[in-house]
């Protein structure tokens, strides 16, 4: 009986737990059954010998055993029960969808920095070929200008009467500003107020007439006098030696302004002006200072004095401009133009120095190309300004020069000589020596001492790398070295 009732009361303590916890396994007579088929169950190893049951070997439970085999199923419990099974899914959930967004939060930024790239080398491309196409229209323009006014000279010999036509044809700039403006603007304005916008150029209380009369009549003249006496050139030099020494008007501007304006002195623009002057005297020099040639010189070199007079004053008086004001007083310009010295060709006409008979005989096909083109030009170098660099437009300007020179060679069969040739090519030079920026010393020395800073880094990188592997390799060889003093 004692042996007996220790199992039993075993088996009640058992019941009682599993009773209390709640183990949703649990019926009456759970624990005994549990119990009773865990002694009855004997595992043998394969080819072992096996207890035989007459000797009635069971397991003998104790006390430790009843609380292992108790808790067994209360830890069965706590794993299998749903919390713990939610709480370890939620968390795998909760890692795996961690890892799925920075993975995707990768691959985004990856594309989005692809993209950037793309983009900006798309819009540097962009840039890169707009700024070629006003350097390729500005030269264009110019060389088509010359030439067809080269052309023209063969059938109609009235300069100043194509200067005057060409001049008035200036009026249309601030149309075509305006037209543009409504055309690219999201606020647009009416005309009368755009123009009085665009009118404070001339000061707060905008275009008067004594303003009118003041400051376009000087600019009025200096412009006529520029193209006339460019065209006047045109008829005793070829197109190449004309364009060339008009490049000099940039060795003028800086002297003017380094005398009137107090500009900044520098040595490299004061040799590209005696580029310049030298250049002038080997053109003169080329024919032996006689004949049309040293006219033609001096009619070149006297266009581009007025035209850096005339950017000299417009700096003094007006200063900067954007693109609706420029167009606004150059439009100005044609307007005082037409009205006022309309009466100058009507005087050569009649005192018959520029005298045209039929009226039919006019070539106005050519003249039309003339004002076109010159119109044309003067947009370009209006607009490139305001949206480009001013660079761009004084590089499109002396590439005129060889886009004369192989029209003159391929067309007109022009034979040049060696001192035009080499004149040219200094004048040319001088030209783009006076594009330096005014702090192109301090620029210059920057890069020479960056340079001088990363071979020393450099140096310093390879002494180090060298030192590292000679231990390395005295280390290897079991041997130490030492330093000289």
């Amino acid at each position: 009986m004692d042996g007996k009732a220790a199992p039993n009361g075993v088996a009640t303590i058992e019941d009682r737990i599993l009773r209390i916890t709640g183990y949703y396994g649990y019926y009456p007579g759970y624990s005994s059954q549990k119990s009773a088929s865990r002694s009855s169950v004997i595992q043998c190893k394969p080819g072992g010998n096996c207890p035989s049951r007459h000797r009635g070997m069971t397991r003998q439970l104790s006390p430790l055993s009843v609380a292992e085999d108790s808790a067994a199923p209360i830890l069965e419990l706590q794993n299998r029960s749903p919390s713990g099974i939610c709480r370890h899914s939620r968390v795998e959930r909760q890692s795996r969808s961690e890892e799925g967004t920075q993975t995707h939060t990768e691959s985004s930024s990856q594309e989005a920095e692809g993209q950037t790239r793309c983009q900006s080398c798309t819009s540097t491309f962009l840039k890169l070929i707009w700024r070629f196409l006003i350097i390729l229209s500005v030269s264009s323009s110019w060389v088509g200008t010359t030439q067809f006014v080269k052309i023209t000279f063969e059938t109609f010999d009235c300069p100043f009467f194509m200067t005057w036509f060409s001049t008035n044809w200036n009026i249309m700039i601030f149309p075509i500003y305006y037209s543009g403006h409504l055309a690219t603007a999201q606020e647009k304005q009416s005309p009368i107020k755009k123009f009085r916008e665009c009118s404070r150029i001339f000061g707060e209380d905008g275009l008067t007439l004594k303003l009118f009369l003041k400051r376009t009549a000087p600019f009025s003249i200096l412009w006529t006098l520029t193209n006339y006496l460019y065209l006047l050139a045109l008829k005793k030099l070829t197109a190449t030696d004309v364009s060339a020494l008009f490049c000099c008007n940039k060795a003028f501007v800086f002297l003017l302004s380094w005398i009137v304006l107090k500009d900044r002195f520098m040595g490299a623009r004061i040799v590209a002006a005696i580029m310049a002057i030298t250049g002038i005297v080997m053109m003169a020099y080329a024919d032996g200072f006689q004949g049309d040639s040293i006219i033609g010189v001096a009619y070149a070199v006297g266009s581009a004095s007025t035209s850096a007079l005339y950017k000299v004053l417009f700096k003094m008086f007006l200063g900067s401009a954007n693109f609706g004001e420029a167009a606004h007083f150059v439009s100005t310009l044609g307007f005082f133009n037409f009205i006022f010295i309309s009466i100058t060709p009507i005087i050569l006409y009649f005192t018959k120095v520029e005298y045209w008979y039929p009226f039919s005989a006019v070539p106005w096909g050519y003249l039309c190309g003339v004002a076109g083109l010159w119109l044309a030009f003067n947009i370009l170098v209006n607009v490139g300004v305001v949206l480009t660099y001013p660079i761009l437009i004084s590089i499109g300007t002396v590439l005129s020069v060889p886009g004369n020179a192989a029209v003159d060679l391929l067309k007109h069969k022009m034979i040049f000589s060696v001192v035009r040739l080499g004149a040219t090519i200094i004048i040319c030079m001088g030209f783009l020596l006076m594009l330096l920026p005014e702090e192109w010393d301090e620029i210059t020395l920057r890069f020479i001492n960056s340079l001088k800073e990363k071979k020393s880094e450099d140096h310093s990188e390879d002494m180090t790398e060298s030192s590292v592997h000679t231990r390395s390799r005295s280390r290897a060889n079991g041997t130490v070295s030492i330093p000289l003093a």
